[in-house]
């Protein structure tokens, strides 16, 4: 009955997911088709606006066909009248990724995650085909493979990554336990996985708030030009209501290029363009407010600022070796190494998978090619995370630390505290019956 009770449990989570990220769309669709098009609007296309913008939210392209009547009308060459948009708004991504972790989570606290995440998974993929197929329109499609395959993996990496993540931390009385069983066999290379796993989340968001720290740094410094380019635009209250919450939903993907530009390698806005540390070019841009912040002009000297994601794997080898030292398993040097790669490669992935979402088309000719080289922006953090969690994790052990240890070997040898000379008349707590059963329990 429990298990029974956590796949509905999840299936309703999955729901509400999908369904606030739905009537996130909706509810301002609603108010700017009323005020655009009056009460007397055609409401059939009200749906199906919404249903491929949740799509395209979750990295699904459109394919966009003009009709000739607006071809004519707008006054475009005919060869632009079909385009693709694959350049995804992360915020609907990202949305989806956190509520499925806090799910998967849940499913783990109660003991069944496996069902939990297969459950989530499954309806969340049910809802997303009945978007697909329901959510048509002849102006913009998108592939009903992609429709099906990548809102639902979305939702799993989510779920997926917050289950095993807690079952690690405490423990399922499952797989789970006995892969952790199992990689505590190794002697000193036990710490490897989880240290590396949390210096990677470490780096991810030191990342995510050094890149944050750029676009306030753009704001800051060329804000006046985003605002001429929204005044130069002359649109309506309605327009304008567009035009930021275009931004907002946008407002991730634009992190992602302020990583690749810190990193060294920048992005692309249109073809045979660059815009990076070592250097600017730039033709002619769509007017949109959001590309006023990008830098005119750089020089060599700004490629300093690759030493940020070089600190950022600093902090994270900095956190990882002061578990290590607290785990006393900071004297072998070759587990460290590996420590150190793996926080490299794996931070690398997640830039990766981001970078491969933070590129793509906003429109025909040249806008086909936009955001960061994934090869190149891959490589480049990967390398520099590594520089930096090496200098931490493979420094010469220093004073304090071989000081620590010596007092805890002391400790160990003589069974009590130097500091504490009536040790043996302390009682740990347990033995009051805090816990009900005069029991210890064992953290990991």
């Amino acid at each position: 009955m429990q298990r029974l009770l956590v796949a509905i449990l999840a299936a309703v989570d999955a729901a509400i997911a999908a369904a606030v990220g739905l009537a996130v769309l909706l509810a301002p669709l609603t108010v700017l088709w009323t005020l655009a098009f009056g009460v007397t609007a055609d409401w059939g296309g009200l749906w199906p606006t919404a249903g491929i913008l949740w799509q395209f939210g979750h990295g699904v392209p459109i394919d966009v066909a003009l009709p000739d009547a607006v071809v004519a009308a707008v006054g475009i060459a005919p060869e632009a009248a079909n385009f693709s948009l694959s350049l995804t708004p992360l915020a609907f991504l990202v949305f989806t990724l956190l509520f499925s972790a806090r799910s998967g989570i849940r499913a783990a606290r109660s003991g069944a995650w496996l069902i939990g995440v297969i459950g989530g998974t499954i309806t969340f993929a049910v809802i997303a085909a009945a978007v697909a197929l329901t959510a048509r329109s002849d102006i913009a499609e998108v592939p009903l493979t992609a429709a099906f395959v990548l809102p639902p993996a979305v939702y799993l990496v989510g779920a997926l990554s917050g289950a095993v993540s807690y079952a690690w931390r405490e423990g399922d009385a499952g797989l789970i336990d006995r892969l952790h069983d199992r990689v505590d066999g190794w002697g000193p290379w036990a710490v490897v996985p989880g240290e590396a796993v949390r210096g990677t989340a470490v780096a991810v968001v030191a990342l995510t708030g050094i890149a944050g720290l750029g676009v306030a740094v753009m704001v800051a410094l060329r804000g006046g030009e985003a605002v001429a380019l929204f005044e130069a635009a002359r649109v309506d209250a309605t327009g304008a209501t567009v035009l930021t919450l275009g931004h907002l939903v946008y407002l991730p993907t634009l992190f992602v290029w302020s990583i690749a530009w810190i990193a060294g390698p920048g992005f692309a806005v249109g073809a045979g363009t660059a815009v990076s540390p070592a250097g600017t070019q730039l033709g002619v841009v769509p007017g949109m407010p959001a590309l006023g912040l990008l830098p005119e002009n750089s020089s060599m000297w700004m490629l300093i600022v690759v030493l940020l994601p070089i600190a950022a794997g600093a902090f994270a080898g900095w956190i990882v070796r002061s578990q290590l030292v607290w785990r006393d398993a900071a004297r072998p040097v070759a587990p460290r190494a590996v420590i150190a790669l793996t926080i490299a490669l794996a931070t690398a992935g997640v830039v990766a998978v981001a970078a491969v979402l933070a590129s793509g088309s906003i429109g025909p000719g040249r806008m086909a090619v936009t955001g960061p080289h994934v090869g190149w922006t891959t490589l480049a953090i990967g390398a520099e995370i590594f520089v930096g969690a090496a200098i931490m994790l493979l420094a010469p052990r220093h004073r304090d630390e071989l000081a620590e240890e010596r007092t805890d070997r002391w400790v160990a040898e003589m069974g009590t505290s130097p500091t504490d000379p009536d040790h043996s008349d302390t009682q740990p707590l347990d033995d009051h019956g805090f816990f009900g059963d005069s029991s210890t329990p064992a953290p990991r």
